[in-house]
């Protein structure tokens, strides 16, 4: 039976906890240097002074099985947002098509934990989510596109959101097996894209995620 370690550091602040007191945890997931310096990351509690590596293990033992594709012709400030927002969610993995260049910043280190492939353009992304047999569902304000508060999604698909301003091209759209919109109800036509992610993954989780 597993000895029952001693609680971390009681002192949370804004940065994380202290360095660990009492007697170190032996198992291989913990960071000596965490454990000595204590951990300022932006975890949840139960990774704290974990190694990256244990991390990522433990996160693909219950990803969800949606993946989010990212269009990405103009150098998009959102995408660091939305692959924060898929780590959030568990998703599967996040497909950049395009340019493999994109800001990073608003990521907050959350693509460390994440799966990110590449895909040069559309045509190879959707060559990829066949060969998976993973429908794919656009995220779109275009005429035929279906409200997403009526919609049923998919388990297993790829979420796929386009670019700031233009949104998806007519490539991605063609593509895609069914294009919904979210619900709006004052002035503006769209609302920011990372926002748009947020709410497109939060409406798979409340669909199929387990509590």
């Amino acid at each position: 039976m597993q000895q029952q370690q001693p609680d971390p550091s009681p002192e949370l602040t804004t940065w994380g906890v202290g360095p660990w007191k009492g007697e170190w945890p032996t198992e291989p997931r913990y960071d000596p240097q965490l454990l000595e310096r204590g951990d300022s990351r932006n975890v949840i509690d139960r990774y704290r002074y974990w190694t990256m590596e244990a991390i990522v293990a433990d996160l693909d033992e219950h990803r969800h099985p949606f993946h989010v594709a990212i269009e990405n012709w103009q150098h998009d400030m959102n995408i660091g947002s939305i692959v924060r927002s898929a780590n959030a969610f568990a998703a599967d993995t996040v497909h950049i098509i395009g340019r493999r260049r994109w800001n990073k910043r608003g990521a907050m280190v959350t693509d460390r934990y994440q799966h990110v492939l590449y895909h040069p353009d559309v045509a190879d992304f959707v060559s990829w989510a066949r060969s998976e047999n993973l429908p794919i569902v656009a995220l779109d304000n275009v005429e035929g596109s279906v409200l997403i508060e009526r919609f049923e999604m998919p388990r297993r698909c790829v979420l796929l959101f386009g670019q700031e301003g233009p949104g998806l091209s007519a490539e991605a759209l063609t593509a895609a097996d069914a294009t919904v919109e979210i619900s709006q109800f004052g002035s503006t036509r769209s609302i920011n894209a990372s926002a748009a992610a947020a709410v497109a993954m939060h409406a798979w989780i409340r669909q199929h995620a387990t509590f």
